[in-house]
């Protein structure tokens, strides 16, 4: 394993920005266990590449569902956990 950090790109990608969409992801449960957690919410069109191949994240904002106990209004969502209403 290489303790070099991983290459991070930032960018802002209109075409994304003020999309309404969906994402799912794993959220830790007790100290042992993941579950799937879901979102749903504005994206910003911000995103952050991360590593070589790209592994891109979006950022949703106004979030109008998230789990109970996530205290931001805020998630990055990975690309390919994105869903788009009406799409």
């Amino acid at each position: 394993m290489s303790s070099e950090p991983l290459k991070t790109t930032k960018g802002f990608d209109p075409e994304m920005a003020g999309k309404r969409a969906e994402c799912d992801g794993g959220g830790q449960f007790g100290e042992r266990y993941m579950r799937r957690e879901e979102f749903a919410g504005t994206l910003s069109g911000d995103y952050e590449d991360h590593g070589d191949p790209a592994w891109r994240w979006y950022l949703m904002k106004d979030l109008t569902r998230k789990p109970e106990h996530y205290p931001w209004d805020s998630v990055w969502c990975e690309q390919g956990n994105l869903f788009f209403e009406g799409e």
